[in-house]
């Protein structure tokens, strides 16, 4: 077994591979930014490095700097964890020409499934099925074009060198397809070095179903059943489950065969995951089911496959990498009930799913499901890398057991001031079709409006506060005797009712505080602010005149303030333009994803800060806006 590991990765993943090497003794060595270095992962490992600036391309991403590290602390084996550099061959490369363990798979297994024609080719060749497409070597637009006509459309074009929902067009009409072309091999050039794309026919109700596959050394492959993420936005998983509902035992042997198939013609060391396209149309079929490419790595989602067959994935992947056969053989490995997981991110879905940066001054995920963290209550989450902060891991004997303790865990995240996706997360499993596992990839964006919280507090919710600060002594003397309440005779039998002024968001309420209220949420009290969390979402209130705390500034004054730190890519405005509201302004670049921030209102633009290509501070004044005259 392995002596010593160095973690090539952080936040979540890093702590979850800790965990278990933990448990089998090994002595773990972590690397970290400068924005990491009191992370959570620093914290728990047994050593740490620090191997450069904050931002990844300095620091996580340079393979040179962690080998380096590796050598320095004896290490004896890396672990990529996902992203960075888990799939870069290269790197695997280097690892092993160090002379130390690569804990993934060979080079040459991450060299063939990176490239998805490559992949699609040698999957047509294994005996795969793969979705109906064109993976010539002609990238002539007139060529592309015909090829896709003679499909049928709706097809999709993908960049070849694609990842992460970058360099995807939906083409609906041969008519549309040059504009859509361009487009796609534009931000293809930008985003991978290459511009060359493929052609696939576009599935009407497709479901995303991938494998869990895993090789050793000795020529052994497995598979430890399927799992359904096709609960995507913006072709990001959002919520995963195993096993895939609808899932028959014929249809599960055949697209596992195949994942198993996969692996093989690869010769596949290791954990990874086949990713399918199902046509759902009719329900999940046999012979409706493609191979659309293979994650060389683990899985952000690997929990809910432990879940479902007790297996601890990684522990897998550490007796592998030491040369051990599988620790189970396929007849020995079966499905035992249900489990979900729910990505929860740092971003703030009532503002288009803005990231949220700062510090957690209260972090309380509770603990009547697995939490997979890599932060707690104090730590701040920074702007420079990927706004996951957990994964929230629910199971039970049905899928009916599985959502209702994934919902109830949601309804009662509490973090703040960062804001999170928990209440949208907890709208989407509570919602109706997702229950009936009326599902597929345009789950989320046909229902955005009704998944969405509303961003301002229910009556229950000032009610709540109202009653939590009149507990308070401060809140106490600042209330008032109602003069109606309190006329002889007005109300029968009952107290005086209480008035008390409170404040959120830049609105002011005067709320009378009285029995038989509707009370929404759990407070509590944060210096003079008073948080409620109710079903995933948290609000700040404060008293008049007692400050307003963070987020409580509003933007009626026509301020456009940087919500966090990050680059400025483009200005779509000049100083004296007229903006109308809703007219987006300024996109910047922050946690890897892009923003844009609009117009409060109708007006003119009276100043403007905002320079293209440079660096701003959270909370920088990109421009003003004054009201234009009625």
């Amino acid at each position: 077994m392995i002596r010593s590991l160095l973690i090539a990765n952080r936040g979540e993943i890093a702590c979850r591979i800790i965990r278990t090497a933990r448990r089998l003794g090994i002595r773990t060595i972590a690397v970290h930014s400068d924005a990491d270095a009191r992370a959570m992962h620093v914290r728990e490992a047994d050593e740490a490095v620090h191997i450069g600036p904050s931002p990844a391309r300095e620091s996580y991403l340079i393979g040179d700097k962690i080998i380096a590290a590796a050598k320095a602390t004896g290490a004896q084996a890396i672990h990529p964890g996902y992203g960075f550099l888990s799939e870069n061959a290269g790197f695997a490369q280097a690892v092993t020409d160090a002379g130390l363990v690569w804990v993934g798979p060979k080079p040459s297994s991450i060299l063939a499934m990176g490239l998805k024609d490559a992949a699609k080719k040698l999957m047509d060749k294994a005996g795969v099925p793969t979705t109906p497409g064109y993976l010539g070597e002609d990238q002539a637009p007139d060529v592309l074009r015909a090829k896709a006509d003679g499909i049928g459309y709706p097809v999709l074009i993908k960049a070849v060198a694609g990842g992460g929902g970058k360099g995807m067009r939906k083409v609906n009409a041969s008519s549309e397809f040059a504009d859509m072309l361009e487009s796609c091999k534009r931000e293809a050039a930008a985003s991978f070095g290459d511009d060359r794309v493929l052609i696939e026919k576009y599935i009407e109700r497709p479901r995303h179903i991938e494998v869990q596959v895993f090789g050793d050394s000795h020529g052994n492959v497995v598979h430890l059943f399927e799992r359904d993420c096709s609960l995507q936005r913006r072709h990001q998983k959002v919520i995963e489950e195993a096993p895939a509902p609808g899932m028959d035992e014929a249809t599960r042997a055949a697209v596992c065969g195949a994942a198993v198939k996969a692996a093989q013609a690869v010769d596949y060391i290791g954990a990874g995951t086949v990713e399918f396209i199902a046509d759902a149309s009719e329900g999940l079929r046999p012979d409706r089911i493609w191979f659309m490419e293979m994650n060389t790595r683990l899985q952000v989602e690997h929990p809910v496959t432990e879940e479902i067959s007790g297996q601890d994935l990684v522990e897998w992947q550490l007796r592998v990498a030491s040369g051990e056969t599988l620790p189970k053989r396929q007849d020995e490995l079966s499905i035992r009930g249900w489990a979900m997981e729910a990505r929860l991110y740092a971003e703030d879905p009532t503002h288009e799913f803005l990231p949220s940066t700062g510090r957690l001054d209260h972090f309380d995920l509770g603990r009547s499901i697995r939490i997979d963290t890599g932060v707690e209550e104090g730590d701040r989450i920074s702007p420079y890398y990927d706004p996951m902060i957990a994964k929230l891991i629910a199971s039970g004997a049905t899928r009916e057991d599985a959502i209702d303790s994934l919902l109830e865990a949601l309804e009662q995240v509490e973090v703040w001031p960062v804001k999170t996706n928990a209440a949208f997360l907890a709208r989407a499993a509570a919602d109706p079709d997702f229950r009936a596992a009326a599902i597929d990839t345009a789950f989320i964006p046909a229902r955005i409006d009704r998944l969405v919280p509303d961003a301002s507090p229910s009556d229950g919710v000032w009610n709540l506060a109202a009653n939590a600060f009149l507990a308070t002594d401060f809140g106490a003397r600042t209330a008032v005797p109602d003069p109606w309440a309190s006329l002889p005779g007005f109300r029968s039998n009952a107290s005086d009712d209480l008035r008390i002024a409170l404040r959120h968001a830049g609105e002011t309420r005067v709320v009378e505080v009285g029995a038989n209220q509707d009370l929404d949420g759990v407070a509590t009290a944060n210096g003079d602010t008073m948080l409620v969390f109710s079903d995933g979402q948290a609000f700040a209130f404060t008293l008049p005149g007692a400050g307003g705390g963070p987020g409580a500034g509003a933007a009626s004054d026509g301020v456009l303030l940087s919500p966090m730190p990050g680059r400025v890519l483009a200005v779509e405005i000049r100083q004296g333009d007229k903006v109308t509201k809703g007219q987006k302004l300024v996109t910047l670049e922050a946690m890897k994803m892009e923003h844009s921030l609009a117009a409060p209102f109708d007006g003119i633009v009276a100043e403007l800060e905002a320079v293209a290509g440079g660096q701003v501070a959270e909370g920088s004044m990109l421009a003003r806006i004054e009201k234009g005259e009625d």
